[in-house]
């Protein structure tokens, strides 16, 4: 019971990384997503890698990303939900904010609430803010409730009163008068999916996770079933969009959580590999077929938000700081109506997927623009065993260069220049706009395609240096491989950082650690390998807003927190007033489990001569004309070979491409470090 699988599976690809724990032995495979089933695609690369080296008889563990959540999100294919409230706040996730989606779009308005006001009833409950009970829900009360959600024809019920999160009585009381009368629905209440304080956010994420529920439940137990007849000792885990996995069980009670699965794992990975190369601080591009994700990463570490948006819904769940964009292999290159050539956001997808992948889309993309350029190989991907039509390609492109009167190849490199740029927008977003130079960072390209346009962000954003993993295409699978049990915990303690305060924080953490030991307990997580993470969110009194500030050693003292608080204030926003009064908002508190990571490979000795290229091909790396640059194969180089642009470098999961004045040179884990020419 040595191998552990991760398994990431993509808008394009499903990605597979297998290792065996104790001698570090590595098995990559990619295959097609298989976006009416994701399972199918996942079990048929299980079955291909069993067909070559990993005995599924001996793994141990299988660490998903899943994007089934997203999904669903974004394509409104959720359960039919229903929500029960307070009285009197049955429209509250109509009027939510004040705040506009986009402040200078006067015509856009916020998405349609996932429950229909047909759907939303009202329950005679109210306890204050204090935790003061005024009105209890009658037997009465509850029976009509379970006559309205069952007459409405839910599948799912969000349970979510105005103060459960002081006291949750009255969310478990209609929990269990639901459950009792329909076995078959699912119910989420708030204060179990995020019992904190603001109450739209709040009611957001829970409506989310209870549309979510039917989805999630449905996926999880044919891919269960699936792994179990295929490996049958495998614990399956599924990752959460802070980067940590957790159980089956918990990921179809709280699917929520998963809804930035894929992209977590990704940075998890680079974390990884940016120890490996001592990049203290980086930057990631994660470009895939469908988006590219940026996160940044300082002191080998990423930042941890708790406030998203997905899909124009307001999310609160721990998640890793990723930002996306949708710039991708398959990014669909159109007209505007101002006659100017955009690229993305739509994608292309994996069906019917880019042009040259002879699937009858005729969708000029991204990847017909590099097909064009030369730039990855027509003899196709996946080590050839994915057929590239150039032609198709070409035909493609044809009428956009019509429409701009410009040559195929002239517009293919336009596609690529304006991807480029959306991707480097992003990266200013999460560096430049957050007050760090990405000049002192390293940039980390993976995925599919990162490596091929990384250096072209670096050089657009001063960078000078880029890394490129051993299997970039596949980090997100690898990032699953490495990551650990995770369990979050919350509570609201809306308490002044004085002396009166400081015993309402010192319980409440008490109380959290108790939740986090039973959850250890119920994992089977032994004590040597458990880790707990305290973070306070605090603010000045009179913000609306506040800072997570992590919470260092046992010692909680006025002046340690509240010089805590200046620091990351001052971090955020270039100033701190120390004799302002500092509020505490919510204490926060991540379970790790620590679980076994595989052994990292060193090579046994350097290479003594220069590497060779196995072909030359024309590349265009100007719009209008094309350079014989060199291909080599990735599986070739040696630790300490070095080489200089233009080439480019093929393997299975990706292509680096080297722009002139790039050298390249392979270190002793295998990994491509480019010093990127200015």
């Amino acid at each position: 019971m040595s191998w552990i699988i991760g398994v990431d599976v993509g808008g394009t690809f499903t990605d597979f990384c297998a290792f065996e724990r104790d001698t570090g032995a590595a098995h990559v495979h990619k295959t097609p997503s298989t976006p009416d089933d994701p399972a199918r695609g996942v079990i048929e690369g299980l079955q291909a890698m069993a067909a070559t080296t990993v005995d599924l008889g001996r793994v141990q563990r299988v660490a998903h990303g899943t994007t089934v959540a997203t999904n669903a999100l974004i394509q409104k294919r959720g359960g039919t939900t229903a929500l029960v409230t307070t009285g009197g706040f049955r429209d509250l996730l109509e009027i939510g904010r004040q705040t506009r989606p986009h402040m200078y779009d006067l015509q856009r308005d916020h998405p349609p609430a996932l429950v229909p006001r047909e759907r939303r009833f009202e329950c005679s409950e109210r306890i204050t803010a204090g935790g003061r009970v005024v009105r209890r829900p009658t037997s009465a009360a509850l029976a009509a409730l379970v006559e309205a959600v069952e007459g409405s024809g839910a599948e799912s019920c969000a349970v979510c009163f105005l103060f459960s999160f002081v006291d949750p009585t009255h969310e478990r009381d209609v929990r269990d008068a639901l459950h009792a009368a329909l076995p078959d629905l699912f119910v989420s209440i708030s204060s179990d999916v995020y019992p904190a304080m603001r109450e739209y956010e709040r009611f957001s994420t829970t409506v989310i996770n209870a549309y979510l529920q039917p989805v999630m439940t449905g996926y999880l137990a044919s891919l269960e079933e699936a792994v179990a007849r295929h490996a049958p000792g495998a614990i399956l885990g599924i990752n959460q969009s802070s980067g940590g996995l957790m159980s089956a069980a918990r990921a179809r009670d709280l699917p929520v959580r998963t809804a930035l699965s894929g992209p977590a794992a990704g940075v998890v990975g680079a974390c990884e590999v940016a120890r490996g190369v001592e990049a203290q601080h980086a930057i990631t591009l994660d470009m895939g077929g469908t988006s590219a994700d940026v996160a940044l990463i300082a002191d080998y570490r990423t930042e941890i938000t708790f406030e998203r948006w997905i899909e124009g819904y307001p999310v609160r769940v721990p998640a890793v700081d990723v930002n996306a964009v949708g710039a991708g292999g398959g990014s669909i290159a159109w007209l505007d109506r101002d006659g100017l050539m955009k690229v993305g956001p739509a994608s292309a997808g994996a069906e019917p997927g880019p042009a040259c992948y002879g699937q009858g889309s005729g969708l000029a993309t991204v990847t017909d623009a590099n097909l064009v350029l030369g730039r990855i190989a027509g003899a196709g991907l996946l080590g050839g065993r994915m057929a590239l039509d150039a032609g198709a390609a070409r035909e493609a492109i044809a009428p956009l260069a019509r429409h701009l009167g410009a040559s195929v190849e002239r517009t293919a490199h336009g596609i690529i220049s304006i991807v480029v740029a959306n991707m480097v927008r992003a990266v200013r977003a999460i560096s430049v706009e957050r007050g760090h130079d990405p000049r002192g960072f390293v940039l980390l390209a993976f995925g599919g395609a990162g490596p091929l346009h990384g250096s072209e962000v670096a050089r657009a954003l001063g960078m000078t240096r880029m890394v490129v993993p051993v299997s970039p295409g596949i980090l997100c699978a690898q990032g699953l491989v490495t990551a650990d049990l995770q369990e979050s915990f919350v509570r609201t303690v809306a308490v002044p950082i004085d002396a009166g305060g400081l015993a309402r924080i010192a319980h409440a953490l008490e109380e959290l650690e108790a939740q986090a030991r039973a959850w250890f307990e119920a994992e089977g997580v032994e004590r040597p390998a458990r880790e707990l993470c305290k973070v306070l969110d605090m603010r000045y009194v009179g913000q609306n807003y506040e800072l997570p500030v992590a919470l260092d050693g046992d010692e909680i003292t006025v002046p340690a927190l509240e010089q805590h608080f200046f620091a990351v204030h001052e971090m955020h926003y270039g100033f701190h007033n120390p004799h302002d009064p500092v509020e505490l908002v919510n204490v926060r508190l991540t379970a790790v489990g620590r679980l076994p990571k595989p052994l990292a490979r060193v090579a046994s000795r350097m290479a003594a001569s220069p590497p060779r290229p196995r072909g030359r091909r024309e590349i265009y790396f100007s719009p209008d004309a094309a350079l014989d640059a060199p291909v080599f194969s990735r599986q070739a180089l040696l630790a300490g070979q070095t080489l200089a642009g233009p080439a480019v470098v093929d393997q299975l999961d990706t292509t680096t491409l080297l722009l002139p004045g790039d050298v390249l040179t392979v270190d002793a884990r295998g990994n491509l470090i480019v010093e990127v020419a200015r």
